[in-house]
């Protein structure tokens, strides 16, 4: 809604696209269809969406690895987010996606909005697609320890903190972010070379 899981997206971006050989491509699932009424999303203070493509489920199958960004809502993704999966049901019907690497990132309002919960919740969508989800785990090193500042993100995956929409990811946010799209990107050409 605030534009945080994009800029996250855009640093993964970034880091996939620093490994040899991988092109990587964003799309904002962020404008998959609205499910709230205009004058809800006007008493939040949302601002336009941007111009990123939108996805369709089927241009999934054309991918090799995904790393899927959404917010928060009561500790599991988005309802919008949640209704773009559950129309992937041919792709599952299909298993066109079985196989294929996955990780997640998401952005919550607080410490306490979710963000393993997130996570964990997410994973069953990956799951009954048969797609392998790769967690960054502590792979992030000496980031994931920080404890002077105030850090989204997990072993899950990357992740930031929004506020009521003010608070922007941080730089150590945004580096983890890179990781994650460094560390799924060479993970997912690996598994593309062996294949």
């Amino acid at each position: 809604m605030y534009g945080h899981v994009e800029r996250l997206a855009q640093e993964i971006k970034k880091g996939a696209d620093s490994v040899e050989g991988v092109e990587a491509k964003l799309h904002d699932h962020e404008q998959v269809p609205e499910t709230l009424a205009d004058v809800v999303l006007g008493k939040m203070s949302a601002p336009p969406k941007s111009d990123v493509p939108i996805i369709t489920p089927n241009e999934l199958s054309e991918a090799d690895g995904f790393v899927f960004g959404f917010p928060t809502r009561f500790g599991m993704m988005a309802a919008q987010f949640k209704a773009f999966l559950d129309a992937t049901g041919g792709l599952w019907k299909t298993q066109q996606l079985a196989g294929k690497p996955a990780g997640i990132f998401y952005s919550t309002s607080s410490q306490g909005g979710g963000q393993e919960t997130t996570a964990l919740t997410a994973i069953t969508q990956l799951v009954h697609h048969g797609m392998l989800f790769v967690p960054i785990g502590y792979t992030f090193g000496a980031g994931m320890f920080e404890m002077e500042e105030l850090k989204g993100g997990s072993p899950y995956g990357s992740g930031t903190y929004a506020g009521d929409g003010s608070r922007q990811p941080t730089k150590l946010e945004l580096e983890q972010a890179f990781h994650q799209g460094m560390y799924i990107a060479t993970i997912t050409k690996k598994l593309k070379e062996s294949a």
